[in-house]
């Protein structure tokens, strides 16, 4: 089996995992969420405002900054944005092992003698 095979199978398999398919239902539920969205939206719109305010060398109003916050923390408790953070972290976890892992293999087949074919 060719490296890529062997690529495409570990992704098959992560996006079969427990914790891949919590990620993706979160978001879904989250995209359903008419409230959280609206704050994210209004929370995007504020910062690309902020942003464009930069790059003209402006500096965002304290009135601006004070929104962000106020939308921030609004977003940061709701249930909806709250799962999707849980899942997303429980996701990361898993990848960070896979790496691990990965490496490890990587560490050991470069110390190894034994040639294989594809």
């Amino acid at each position: 089996m060719a490296l890529e095979d062997k690529a495409r199978e570990l992704g098959r398999i992560i996006g079969q995992s427990d914790e891949y398919r919590a990620v993706t239902r979160a978001n879904e539920a989250l995209a359903a969420d008419g409230e959280a969205t609206a704050l994210l939206r209004q929370m995007e719109g504020l910062r690309r405002e902020a942003q464009a305010m930069m790059q003209r060398g402006d500096e965002p109003t304290d009135d601006m900054e004070k929104q962000l916050d106020a939308l921030l923390t609004k977003v940061q408790t709701n249930p909806s944005y709250q799962r999707v953070a849980v899942a997303q972290e429980n996701l990361d976890k898993v990848m960070r092992h896979v790496n691990d892992w990965i490496t490890d293999g990587i560490q050991k087949g470069a110390q190894s003698s034994i040639i294989t074919l594809g």
